[in-house]
C-alpha cells in the first residue's frame, strides 16, 4: 500500500515539477511535496505503522523518490533562470539601428555675449583683460581710490562688510583691480575689469544686490579728456550701432577729477521721451573721469609726469540696452523661455 502511494507521489510530482514555467512554481511544487508537511512527509509518517521487516525496504523506496524529486527540481531550476534571462535579454535588446534622441544644445547667455563683445572690443583698441577677488580690503575698495571715512559708498547700508571694522567686504565695485593694476603693472596702462560687485541694493526692475561691472583704466604721458571721450564714444558706437548720439554731463566721483556721466539716446524714441528713457529722451550708460593726482600718488605714480582716465559701466544694463532687454530680473532667472530667444 505504501509503496502505491510513493509511486504515485513520484509520478504526480515529477509532472508537476517538469510543467512548472516560472521559479516561483517550482519553489510551490517543492514544499507541495518535499516540505514539513508536503506529501512525501506525510507518507513517511506512516512508517511506524509497518513490520520491522517492512521499514527497511519503504526507507529505502522514500529515499530513492526524494533523491529523485531534488535531482528533478535542480534541472528545472537551471531550465528556468535560462529561460528567464533569455525573456529579460529579449525584453531589454537595444537596436542600435534606431536613430537617437535630438538633445538641443544651448547657447551663450545674453550676459556673457554681451561681455565677450566688450572684451573684444577693448582688446581689439590694445587693452588687457584683468581679473581679481570678490572679497576685497578697505585699502583697495576705498582707501586708494580716494574715498575717504565718511563717504556715504562705505556705509554698512550699501556694502556688505565682514568685520566690525568695516575693513574686509565684498567688492562694491570693481575699481579695486585699478589700484592693483597701478602697484604691479608697467606703465603705460591699458586695462579693463569685468567681475561681479556687490551693494546692498533692492531687487527691482533695474537692481540687483550682485550685479557685474566692467571698470577701465588709461595711465600714460599725456592722456587727457578728448583721449577719454573718442574712446568711449568709439566702444558705444561699436557696441550700439554707427550714429549713436552720445553726451556727457558733469559728475563727482572721488576717484577722477574731473567727472562725468554719458549717456546715449533713447533708442525708442529718438530722444523725445518715453517711459524706457523715463521721459527724457537721454539713458545713462558709464560714469568716467580723469583719474584723481591723489589717487596716482597713493600708488606711487608722479601725476606731474602720468595722467590717466578711467570709467565704470553696469555690464546688466549694457546688456539691457543691446538686446531690449526691459526687466533686469529676467537676466537672472535662468528661465529658458526668456534665454531662447537670444
Amino acid at each position: 500500500m505504501m509503496k502505491e502511494q510513493l509511486e504515485v507521489i513520484r509520478q504526480h510530482a515529477l509532472e508537476a515539477i517538469a510543467g512548472t514555467q516560472a521559479t516561483a512554481e517550482l519553489e510551490s511544487v517543492r514544499v507541495q511535496y518535499l516540505g514539513k508537511k508536503g506529501e512525501l512527509t506525510a507518507v513517511l509518517k506512516q512508517m511506524g505503522k509497518l513490520s520491522p521487516e517492512e521499514r527497511p525496504i519503504m526507507g529505502q523506496k522514500a529515499n530513492e523518490v526524494r533523491a529523485e524529486l531534488e535531482s528533478a527540481i535542480e534541472t528545472q531550476s537551471v531550465i528556468l533562470a535560462e529561460k528567464a534571462m533569455a525573456e529579460k535579454l529579449k525584453a531589454e535588446a537595444l537596436d542600435v539601428t534606431i536613430p537617437g534622441k535630438t538633445v538641443p544644445q544651448g547657447h551663450k547667455h545674453p550676459m556673457t555675449m554681451a561681455l565677450d563683445e566688450i572684451k573684444d572690443i577693448f582688446v581689439g583698441m590694445g587693452f588687457t583683460v584683468l581679473d581679481g577677488p570678490e572679497v576685497e580690503l578697505a585699502t583697495y575698495n576705498f582707501d586708494r581710490l580716494n574715498a575717504e571715512e565718511g563717504h556715504p559708498s562705505r556705509d554698512w547700508s550699501d556694502t556688505f562688510y565682514f568685520d566690525e571694522d568695516s575693513r574686509v567686504m565684498l567688492r562694491s565695485q570693481t575699481s579695486p583691480m585699478q589700484v592693483r593694476a597701478m602697484e604691479s603693472m608697467d606703465l603705460p596702462i591699458r586695462i579693463i575689469a569685468p567681475g561681479r560687485v556687490y551693494r546692498k541694493d533692492e531687487v527691482d526692475a533695474t537692481h540687483s544686490p550682485m550685479f557685474h561691472q566692467i571698470e577701465g583704466m588709461v595711465i600714460d604721458k599725456g592722456v587727457t579728456m578728448s583721449d577719454l571721450k573718442g574712446t568711449l564714444n568709439t566702444v558705444i558706437e561699436q557696441i550700439y550701432g554707427k550714429g549713436t548720439v552720445t553726451r556727457f554731463r558733469p559728475h563727482h566721483f572721488p576717484f577722477t577729477e574731473p567727472s562725468c556721466e554719458m549717456d546715449i539716446q533713447c533708442h525708442k524714441c529718438g530722444g523725445k521721451g518715453c517711459p524706457t528713457c523715463k521721459g527724457e529722451g537721454w539713458i545713462e550708460v558709464l560714469g568716467a573721469g580723469m583719474i584723481h593726482p591723489d589717487v596716482l600718488r597713493m600708488s606711487g605714480i608722479d601725476p606731474e609726469v602720468y595722467s590717466g582716465w578711467a570709467f565704470g559701466m553696469g555690464l546688466e544694463r549694457l546688456a539691457m540696452g543691446r538686446f531690449k532687454i526691459a526687466d533686469l530680473r529676467l537676466i537672472f532667472e535662468n528661465d529658458i523661455r526668456f534665454l531662447e530667444q537670444f
